[in-house]
């Protein structure tokens, strides 16, 4: 990525914000967390003087924001087989499998989808950052399905854009405990960093964003519900926080399910498959959005993996 530079005066309307949460807003498509980065890498200015990401703005205040040439990224690209269902000049269309990391992370560098992206497209380096070039948004490592990857600075802006603004629409199929007296339903609970466990997503953040998640039953098993998901917002494992908080978590969900909940089905082979699946029942199955370049809608789905398939079936014949 080129080096950037923005500049904002502030109005009277913004004093008092903290510099990191007004910069937020802009149409720069960065996140606080790089704006704090920035501003540790004293790259961040209010009247010519280096400033802290807490910064409070005072009106008139003259920001300047640097965002430095994007070093190499030290990844090593690796040949690890990808589906791609959509490839031009500007994005790919992944179908990422289960128990795939989507970028590289402390102690995990190696067999991730970037490692595989940079291998399958030389020209990545710096794009959307170092560690994770190409990736707009992510999937848990658990969950499979459709990814957007970007393969140019300008497709990764504008994408970032319609995520941001909430145009871009995903769907999902989930397994889950229980049983669903309605057809369909909204969950409407902020969604943020737990208050002890800091690898948990919660409920009771006090510091928790807005989170948005419709469900829809698809099909009823008795002791275990199939549901379409559709996402208004894109927290850090909502679909996972949102239905164990509602009571119906998905199958195999070690980090935030009851273990003891698969003693409530009758069928041992139910039971047994769900224990192989070695990950959550959650498939990002559909995208929809618009071409970042073409300006054209696109839509792309996958089918139901084997591993969810087979339970399906398995929990049809009666659980």
């Amino acid at each position: 990525m080129n080096a950037r530079t923005f500049e904002f005066e502030v109005t009277g309307n913004e004093k008092d914000s903290r510099i990191d949460v007004f910069l937020a807003r802009q149409d720069i498509n960065l996140s606080r967390s790089q704006i704090k980065k920035a501003a540790d890498d004293g790259h961040l200015q209010v009247n010519r003087q280096a400033a802290k990401a807490g910064y409070k703005l005072k009106e008139g205040d003259m920001i300047r924001l640097y965002l430095p040439e994007s070093v190499p990224s030290n990844v090593v690209p690796q040949d690890i087989p990808l589906t791609i269902l959509f490839e031009d000049p500007h994005i790919l269309i992944v179908d990422k499998p289960a128990g795939m990391t989507v970028h590289p992370a402390a102690g995990h560098y190696e067999n991730t989808l970037v490692n595989a992206i940079l291998f399958h497209c030389r020209d990545l380096s710096g794009i959307g950052g170092v560690l994770r070039p190409g990736i707009v948004h992510r999937l848990d490592k658990g969950t499979s399905g459709m990814m957007i990857v970007a393969k140019t600075d300008d497709a990764h802006h504008e994408l970032a854009a319609q995520f941001k603004k909430h145009e871009i629409k995903k769907t999902y199929q989930a397994l889950v405990y229980g049983q669903f007296q309605e057809d369909s339903g909204t969950i409407d609970i902020p969604i943020g960093r737990h208050p002890v466990d800091r690898k948990k997503m919660s409920t009771k953040s006090r510091r928790g964003k807005e989170a948005v998640t419709y469900w829809q039953v698809c099909e009823r098993y008795g002791a275990v519900t199939l549901l379409e998901i559709k996402t208004e917002t894109g927290r850090t494992h909502q679909i996972r926080v949102h239905l164990t908080v509602a009571g119906y978590p998905l199958l195999g969900d070690g980090l935030y399910g009851n273990p003891k909940r698969i003693n409530t089905l009758q069928n041992m082979a139910v039971r047994r498959k769900i224990k192989s699946l070695n990950r959550h029942a959650l498939h990002a199955s559909a995208i929809e959005f618009c071409h970042p370049v073409q300006k054209i809608s696109m839509a792309f789905s996958s089918p139901m993996p084997a591993d969810m398939a087979d339970l399906c079936d398995l929990l049809q014949r009666g659980v």
